[in-house]
Protein backbone atom coordinates (compact mmCIF):
# COMPACT_ATOMS: atom_id res chain seq x y z
CA UNK A 1 0.00 0.00 0.00
CA UNK A 2 1.20 3.41 -0.94
CA UNK A 3 1.20 5.82 2.08
CA UNK A 4 0.63 9.32 0.86
CA UNK A 5 2.08 12.30 2.27
CA UNK A 6 0.22 14.85 4.32
CA UNK A 7 1.86 18.41 4.52
CA UNK A 8 0.14 21.01 7.67
CA UNK A 9 -2.06 23.33 6.74
CA UNK A 10 -0.14 26.66 5.61
CA UNK A 11 0.65 28.94 9.07
CA UNK A 12 0.84 25.93 10.88
CA UNK A 13 3.64 25.83 13.35
CA UNK A 14 4.37 21.85 13.65
CA UNK A 15 5.75 20.02 10.77
CA UNK A 16 6.22 16.09 10.88
CA UNK A 17 8.39 16.79 7.56
CA UNK A 18 11.75 16.64 7.14
CA UNK A 19 13.05 19.58 5.19
CA UNK A 20 13.70 18.90 1.19
CA UNK A 21 10.56 16.11 1.54
CA UNK A 22 9.97 15.85 -1.95
CA UNK A 23 6.45 14.55 -1.23
CA UNK A 24 5.02 17.80 0.18
CA UNK A 25 1.94 17.73 -2.30
CA UNK A 26 -1.15 16.86 -0.03
CA UNK A 27 -2.43 18.96 2.74
CA UNK A 28 -5.39 18.34 4.93
CA UNK A 29 -7.26 20.29 3.06
CA UNK A 30 -6.74 17.85 0.24
CA UNK A 31 -8.49 14.72 1.58
CA UNK A 32 -11.99 13.64 1.40
CA UNK A 33 -14.53 14.34 3.91
CA UNK A 34 -14.45 10.41 4.95
CA UNK A 35 -10.64 10.33 4.75
CA UNK A 36 -9.98 13.52 6.93
CA UNK A 37 -12.82 12.57 9.67
CA UNK A 38 -11.53 9.05 10.24
CA UNK A 39 -7.94 10.38 10.65
CA UNK A 40 -9.04 13.09 13.04
CA UNK A 41 -11.32 10.37 14.82
CA UNK A 42 -8.53 8.25 15.01
CA UNK A 43 -6.43 11.01 16.54
CA UNK A 44 -8.72 11.76 19.31
CA UNK A 45 -9.31 8.17 20.53
CA UNK A 46 -5.48 8.50 20.88
CA UNK A 47 -5.68 11.52 22.74
CA UNK A 48 -8.49 10.11 25.04
CA UNK A 49 -5.93 6.85 25.33
CA UNK A 50 -2.99 9.16 26.39
CA UNK A 51 -5.48 11.30 29.47
CA UNK A 52 -6.12 7.41 30.35
CA UNK A 53 -2.14 6.62 30.33
CA UNK A 54 -1.55 9.72 32.37
CA UNK A 55 -4.62 9.55 35.38
CA UNK A 56 -2.17 11.51 36.92
CA UNK A 57 -2.48 14.88 34.59
CA UNK A 58 -5.30 15.94 36.57
CA UNK A 59 -8.14 18.71 35.25
CA UNK A 60 -6.67 21.83 36.61
CA UNK A 61 -3.60 21.75 35.39
CA UNK A 62 -5.29 21.05 31.54
CA UNK A 63 -7.31 24.08 32.50
CA UNK A 64 -3.93 26.03 33.38
CA UNK A 65 -2.10 24.95 30.65
CA UNK A 66 -4.17 24.27 27.45
CA UNK A 67 -7.74 26.08 28.73
CA UNK A 68 -9.23 22.15 27.73
CA UNK A 69 -10.25 19.67 30.29
CA UNK A 70 -11.65 16.18 30.01
CA UNK A 71 -14.72 17.80 30.87
CA UNK A 72 -14.62 20.13 27.97
CA UNK A 73 -13.76 16.97 25.96
CA UNK A 74 -17.03 15.68 27.03
CA UNK A 75 -19.12 18.61 26.02
CA UNK A 76 -17.25 18.95 22.88
CA UNK A 77 -18.37 15.54 21.91
CA UNK A 78 -21.97 15.76 23.06
CA UNK A 79 -21.95 18.80 20.67
CA UNK A 80 -21.11 16.72 17.90
CA UNK A 81 -23.73 14.21 18.83
CA UNK A 82 -26.34 17.14 18.57
CA UNK A 83 -24.71 17.86 15.08
CA UNK A 84 -25.35 14.30 14.07
CA UNK A 85 -28.90 14.57 15.71
CA UNK A 86 -27.59 11.50 17.94
CA UNK A 87 -28.64 12.00 21.58
CA UNK A 88 -25.88 12.01 23.76
CA UNK A 89 -25.87 13.10 28.11
CA UNK A 90 -23.73 14.68 29.13
CA UNK A 91 -22.58 11.39 31.63
CA UNK A 92 -22.55 9.23 29.10
CA UNK A 93 -19.87 11.37 27.10
CA UNK A 94 -18.02 11.75 30.62
CA UNK A 95 -17.90 7.94 30.55
CA UNK A 96 -16.71 7.57 27.29
CA UNK A 97 -14.09 10.07 28.12
CA UNK A 98 -12.88 9.22 31.36
CA UNK A 99 -13.44 5.10 30.62
CA UNK A 100 -15.77 4.91 33.96
CA UNK A 101 -18.08 6.64 35.71
CA UNK A 102 -16.63 9.95 36.17
CA UNK A 103 -17.71 9.48 39.68
CA UNK A 104 -15.24 6.41 40.34
CA UNK A 105 -12.73 8.27 38.41
CA UNK A 106 -13.33 11.26 40.82
CA UNK A 107 -12.62 8.98 43.26
CA UNK A 108 -9.79 7.41 42.41
CA UNK A 109 -7.76 9.98 40.69
CA UNK A 110 -8.66 13.45 41.33
CA UNK A 111 -6.49 14.77 43.96
CA UNK A 112 -7.66 17.91 45.52
CA UNK A 113 -6.41 20.83 43.58
CA UNK A 114 -3.50 23.02 45.75
CA UNK A 115 -3.38 26.45 46.52
CA UNK A 116 -0.94 27.48 43.46
CA UNK A 117 -3.19 25.46 41.49
CA UNK A 118 -6.32 27.68 42.29
CA UNK A 119 -4.17 30.60 42.04
CA UNK A 120 -2.96 29.80 38.69
CA UNK A 121 -5.98 28.85 37.26
CA UNK A 122 -7.62 32.22 38.63
CA UNK A 123 -4.68 34.30 36.91
CA UNK A 124 -5.48 32.05 33.37
CA UNK A 125 -9.02 32.84 34.21
CA UNK A 126 -8.74 36.31 34.73
CA UNK A 127 -6.40 36.77 31.47
CA UNK A 128 -8.80 35.83 29.60
CA UNK A 129 -11.43 38.67 30.39
CA UNK A 130 -8.44 41.26 29.74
Amino acid sequence: MNKRRIRPLEGNSYSGFESGDEHKDNSMTDLDQTTRTEMEAAAFRRLLQHLDEHKDVQNIDLMILADFCRNCLAKWLMEAATEQDVELDYDAAREYVYGMPFPEWKALYQKPASEAQLAAFEARQAAKKG
